[in-house]
């Protein structure tokens, strides 16, 4: 079995097709959430995923287009482009983004937006992971919303290890250790690399591998300002960042 995981599409459906255009017919897709919010095709980007996911948990722009929540923490572009966003989402797509829960437990992982129990929380600094570890027993945690592709790990005498994945990358999962694995975002990556990533899972090697690819920046960035989304949503696609 091969899982892939995705996070952070956030309505860019030229990102989200060429991700899946990667995809064997027997892959277990999985959604970290954030698939709306920002970019200018949240319904299509539903309905693809709809289709495809096996498994997906709540973003919290797929909540604040939703309830509303949250959304007075959000800074001005985000908060504009919630608000078109809640404008133009259709029935389907808000049906199924109302089916989904905060966390999904496997056996042998966890699935999460941002962190365990506080799940909204950024992992992005040692202290962070180090909580967000001590929060679960999982030995093996994906998260997203940082859109920053990276892994942290926990040595068996309790110390944690750090690592990006700016241009891709591979890591064999080894026997007494744990890891919160961060895939990255597909819809708009933030480590000043504007290649999307997303990442494969292999549990029997107990393998992972962060996928980075690129995709027709140009055409989403004409789609946002078409849709007079802030031209700033378009900008840092270019910049990844």
């Amino acid at each position: 079995m091969r899982y892939a995981v995705f996070s952070d599409i956030h309505a860019n459906l030229e990102s989200l097709e060429r991700a899946f255009a990667r995809l064997a017919p027997d892959d277990v897709v999985i959604c970290l959430g954030d698939s709306v919010g920002y970019g200018p095709n949240p319904n299509e980007c539903l309905a693809l995923l709809r289709a495809r996911v096996r498994h997906a948990v709540l973003g919290n722009h797929d909540l604040a287009a939703l309830e509303n929540f949250g959304i007075e923490y959000f800074n001005d572009a985000a908060r504009e482009a919630i608000i078109w966003t809640q404008g133009v989402l259709d029935e389907p797509g808000r049906a199924w983004l109302n089916t989904l829960g905060y966390e999904l437990r496997f056996p042998e992982f966890l699935l999460v937006h941002g962190a365990p129990v506080r799940y909204f929380d950024y992992i992005l600094e040692k202290r962070a992971a180090v909580t967000a570890f001590d929060a679960t027993d999982s030995p093996l945690i994906f998260v997203g919303h940082t859109h920053i592709a990276q892994h942290w790990v926990r040595e068996p005498n309790g110390s944690v290890g750090h690592r990006h994945a700016q241009r891709g990358g591979e890591l064999t999962l080894e026997p007494g250790k744990r890891y919160i694995i961060d895939v990255g975002s597909v819809g708009q990556p933030r480590d000043l690399n504007p290649d999307p990533c997303f990442v494969f899972y292999e549990p029997e090697r107990r393998h992972v591998e962060w996928v980075r690819y690129e995709y027709p920046i140009a055409k989403v960035q004409r789609k946002i300002r078409d849709a007079r989304l802030p031209a700033y949503l378009a900008d840092r696609l270019q910049a990844g960042r």
